[in-house]
């Protein structure tokens, strides 16, 4: 009778440990990653349209111990791809651009690179090659990466038989919307994204600006690392979670860009060889169990940003943190998913 007892009390204890683990909030994840030292920002997560974790944590300044809050704005690194990719489109459908055209029809570019157009460089099939090894150079700025181009002999490949990620190819992209606008990137930007959106706490960086309420970079070890070059396209947006939301519903009313564009930037590229990439328009995209997802990351210095999307489910969970190194993104990401799936 009492193994009876116990094998009951054991097995009332197992489905209750079970049950407690499927009831796991987003709220609880993050709280644990953040106990951990593993996470020191801000986090938002939707479900079904519904917000079910909203929070910031830690601090945005840690030698004068300032806290963050939901309104500190985090460098988001690439993300600022898909601001970059939207402005094309929206140049687009004002017909001053085409997507097939080529990018030298509007900005100065090597010979080697004269018929890359600009559906290649959104795709990331250019060939244009990345240029990683200059961004350790302070206040690096968009026009230096172009003259690094120059100093090349030719593309890493023949355009659309390859995908690779190219950080240089959005900065001819950003090129081509000061060209074709006749606005600066942080102007154009500003007045056709971030201000009709209402997106109050997000900045296009420029050097000597002063970003109110703005997270400084740090390292794993709660060493300074902080953002400092000046390339836009590519990067150089500082936002919030909130924010991020504000423009993810943008997407998906249709705010921004048409119905029809939308889809196309939720569209892979196929390669000269038919193979399908899994890239559209500055979206990394996957099918999964009848849903597709949408999804990029982001880092660079202290910085790191994530921002997955349910394109179906009208979900999305944005982390943003300003001590990166010791942020698993991708681990955070899946127990984050588990909870609103």
């Amino acid at each position: 009778m009492k193994t009876l007892t116990g094998n009951v009390l054991i097995a009332i204890s197992l489905i209750t440990q079970l049950i407690s683990c499927k009831q796991q909030q987003p709220n609880d994840v993050v709280n644990d990653y953040y106990n951990k030292g593993e996470f020191n920002g801000s986090v938002l997560v939707v479900k079904n349209g519904k917000i079910v974790c909203d929070t910031a944590l830690g601090f945005r300044n840690i030698e004068k111990r300032l806290k963050a809050d939901k309104k500190t704005s985090f460098y988001i690194a690439s993300l600022s791809k898909s601001f970059t990719a939207v402005a094309i489109l929206m140049l687009e459908q004002k017909g001053l651009l085409k997507l097939d055209d080529k990018a030298s029809q509007f900005v100065l570019l090597p010979e080697y690179a004269k018929s890359i157009t600009i559906r290649q460089l959104l795709h990331h099939t250019s060939g244009i090659r990345d240029y990683e090894n200059l961004f350790s150079k302070k206040g690096l700025a968009n026009q230096e990466v172009i003259n690094w181009l120059f100093n090349l002999n030719g593309l890493d490949f023949v355009p659309d038989s390859n995908f690779k990620y190219s950080n240089s190819g959005y900065i001819i992209l950003s090129q081509i919307i000061e060209k074709v606008s006749g606005k600066s990137y942080p102007s154009f930007i500003n007045e056709q994204i971030i201000t009709p959106l209402k997106m109050n706490h997000t900045h296009v960086y420029e050097p000597g600006t002063i970003i109110p309420n703005i997270a400084l970079g740090y390292n794993e070890k709660k060493k300074p690392d902080d953002y400092s070059i000046a390339t836009t396209g590519d990067g150089g947006i500082y936002s919030t979670p909130e924010d991020l939301y504000q423009y993810d519903q943008a997407l998906r009313n249709y705010t921004l860009i048409s119905k029809e564009n939308t889809a196309l930037m939720h569209t892979p590229s196929q390669l000269s060889d038919g193979q399908i990439s899994n890239y559209g328009f500055a979206w990394f995209l996957e099918k999964n169990n009848g849903r597709k997802n949408a999804m990029h990351t982001g880092g660079l210095n202290g910085f790191k940003a994530l921002f997955w999307r349910d394109l179906q489910h009208n979900s999305c969970i944005i982390a943003l943190t300003n001590q990166g190194d010791a942020f698993p993104l991708e681990n955070f990401l899946h127990d984050i998913k588990k909870t609103i799936q």
